[in-house]
């Protein structure tokens, strides 16, 4: 395997984390998988899962960090008024952040890089950011672990509860060593989440544009979402394929990594 160090590109003025992987045996054309991190993720929290799964598939990878996440750029006052600066963000995260990410984001990222039509990989936040930008470019798949497609009570319950971990709980020390500013990572997305402007928050209607191939997996143990996320995806995606995995909660490559290795395999296998 070759793994790439970790190098900065500067994308709409922002200096973004990235680290490519790419397998000796990688034969062209093949899959380049784009990994998506959660919502308190970064290139540094999916740990060697990346690599070893681009290994186990023998295709190519691309990792990065969004805005305020990792070693990528921070966002100045954070927890201000949302606004931006010669084209720079500040402030808070609006609700329609993920369509940012995923309409703006990474297709200029994609295409600085010169990648076209890759696999998408995205874990919650990341999953529901690949889910908008299928709906509107084209990939050769998509897969999602725990996405949000539209906003339940067991969500809140469990960002509140992160809350208060982070405030007065081992949350802040778990995650610092995954932040250049660990307080910007976690307050953006916190205080969005939990804004009442994002209480509407719901991209259901939009998936019905996605036409790639696309899977989508959920914990049956998970505090974040219900199996509502991925049936409603299946409703408006008929072609969607599910993977509804027991003892598992938020992190379906943590907590059930080889049945997700194995549905990733299969399902990457079908499309070339």
């Amino acid at each position: 395997m070759q793994i790439k160090p970790l190098s900065k590109i500067s994308i709409q003025g922002v200096n973004l984390e990235f680290q490519t992987l790419h397998t000796q045996a990688q034969q062209s054309p093949g899959p380049t998988l784009v990994f998506l991190h959660e919502g308190l993720g970064s290139i540094a929290m999916w740990r060697d899962w990346p690599t070893r799964l681009c290994q186990q598939l023998g295709c190519a990878g691309l990792v990065y960090s969004r805005q305020g996440y990792g070693q990528s750029d921070p966002v100045a006052d954070v927890r201000g008024p949302a606004g931006q600066t010669g084209g720079r963000r500040h402030g808070r995260l609006s609700p329609d952040y993920m369509h940012h990410e995923a309409l703006e984001v990474l297709p200029a990222l994609l295409t600085a890089l010169g990648m076209e039509r890759p696999v998408l990989l995205g874990h919650s936040d990341g999953g529901t950011i690949a889910l908008i930008h299928a709906s509107h470019h084209p990939v050769a798949g998509c897969i999602v672990m725990a996405p949000h497609v539209m906003v339940e009570t067991i969500s809140l319950q469990a960002i509140t509860a992160a809350r208060d971990a982070y405030e007065n709980g081992p949350l802040h020390q778990r995650l610092s060593p995954f932040h250049a500013d660990v307080d910007c990572a976690f307050w953006q997305w916190n205080d969005v989440w939990l804004s009442d402007a994002f209480r509407a928050f719901d991209i259901r209607p939009e998936l019905q544009g996605i036409t790639a191939p696309l899977l989508a997996i959920q914990g049956e143990n998970d505090p974040y979402g219900t199996m509502a996320q991925i049936d409603d995806i299946a409703l408006a995606v008929p072609h969607a394929q599910r993977l509804k995995l027991p003892d598992c909660g938020h992190s379906p490559h943590r907590d059930q990594p080889e049945a997700v290795a194995q549905a990733v395999q299969k399902f990457v296998g079908h499309l070339y």
